[in-house]
């Protein structure tokens, strides 16, 4: 799995997942669970690149989002990543069968200065 993270200076950004040889699929409807395992891998190529994501829940942070939408999160840059069309379908979807997918990235702590 490969994943490139892009902010611009106003602190929103694009995170791009590109499915490798051997990368196992990410599947599951029941509680979003293709979505989790994604973004679990995700943290961990992230966090090994010098990030400290955590991945959870966004209305556990008191985001004003559904209680089944998760996000990883580093709380020391405020950068978030999360499935901006996550209603329609699961980000895992386009990574199983295009071989990549896109999620939203913003800064949270640059919005609220």
């Amino acid at each position: 799995m490969k994943v490139e993270l892009a902010i611009n200076q106003e602190g929103f950004g694009a995170c791009t997942v590109y499915r490798e040889e051997g990368d196992p699929k990410c599947s599951g409807v029941v509680n979003a669970a293709g979505e989790s395992r994604l973004l679990y891998h995700m943290k961990r190529i992230l966090n090994a690149e010098g990030h400290r994501f955590i991945k959870t829940r966004m209305h556990k942070h008191g985001h004003l989002m559904s209680d089944m939408q998760q996000y990883i999160y580093d709380r020391h840059s405020g950068i978030a990543i999360y499935n901006g069309y996550w209603q329609i379908r699961g980000a895992e979807e386009d990574f199983n069968n295009d071989g990549k997918t896109v999620f939203a990235v913003e800064n949270l702590k640059k919005e609220a200065a």
